[in-house]
């Protein structure tokens, strides 16, 4: 539930334009434009994990996968522009992906 949330309060950072998300995005190179996408595909990823849990358990796993592929590529993304000031905030989301998996495979 709680990498739930967090995607979710994640994806409505995004689509708000929350000036740390810009900040952010400018440090990595992004375009602007991708801001939104990425908020869409966290909030994705958050909506097939409940899913996961309301009794879809192909969708919740299809979900996990999606987020650690995601966070796997913006960790990347990180180390790719050597900003490494925030890059525990990517990792959290990382390894809560992966505890989701481990559990949606572990079932």
């Amino acid at each position: 539930m709680i990498t739930i949330l967090m995607n979710l309060w994640a994806a409505g950072a995004d689509f708000t334009r929350a000036r740390f998300v810009r900040a952010n995005a400018s440090e990595l190179n992004l375009r602007e434009s991708w801001i939104t996408p990425l908020g869409v595909l966290k909030a994705a990823g958050a909506v097939g994990l409940l899913c996961g849990l309301l009794g879809v358990p192909l969708v919740g796993d299809a979900a996990a996968v999606g987020l650690v592929l995601f966070f796997a590529g913006a960790l990347f993304v990180h180390v790719r522009a050597r900003v490494f000031h925030n890059i525990a905030a990517p990792a959290a989301f990382f390894v809560m992906a992966v505890a989701c998996l481990v559990m949606a495979v572990g079932t």
